[in-house]
């Protein structure tokens, strides 16, 4: 379910998903918030920055706030992102343990949280966070067409 904080979680996910652009990085954005909606962790996109594949904004996030918290268990807190996860983030979420995931475009190619595949709330697992998409969709969405408009000339 939305809930007021979510549209300002996506909106700060949205600012930070800007500081990829600077090593040519897709602009994804992610934001960490606990229980009472104080924020551990912010990461944007570093696969080009790292040369790591698996330098996604969500899983910088989550390993940033398991650090802060000092536990990998991050119950009671929601992953706000600037787009749908795809199959390894939406893994890394469950195994986090993260109760919500709110993202704002959905990603029709790759998503894992309904578009594609619904991995986070596939009923076989043993966690499923609440997941609410569409949040700042269209400001979600224009960052990525415009990034990859300038990327592909």
């Amino acid at each position: 379910m939305f809930r007021p904080a979510d549209e300002a979680a996506v909106a700060r996910a949205l600012r930070v998903a800007q500081e990829a652009t600077a090593t040519g990085d897709v602009p994804i954005g992610a934001v960490v918030l606990a229980a009472d909606g104080s924020e551990l962790a912010t990461a944007c996109n570093a696969r080009e920055a790292l040369g790591d594949p698996t330098a996604h904004a969500e899983v910088l996030a989550l390993r940033a706030a398991a650090r802060v918290v000092g536990s990998w268990r991050l119950t009671g807190a929601t992953l706000a992102v600037t787009v749908e996860p795809c199959t390894m983030c939406a893994g890394a979420i469950g195994l986090a343990r993260v109760e919500r995931v709110v993202f704002g475009a959905w990603e029709p190619k790759t998503g894992a949280a309904g578009s594609l595949w619904d991995v986070l709330r596939d009923r076989r697992l043993t966690h499923r966070p609440e997941v609410v998409g569409g949040v700042r969709e269209r400001e979600a969405a224009a960052l990525l067409e415009s990034f990859f408009a300038d990327h592909r000339g």
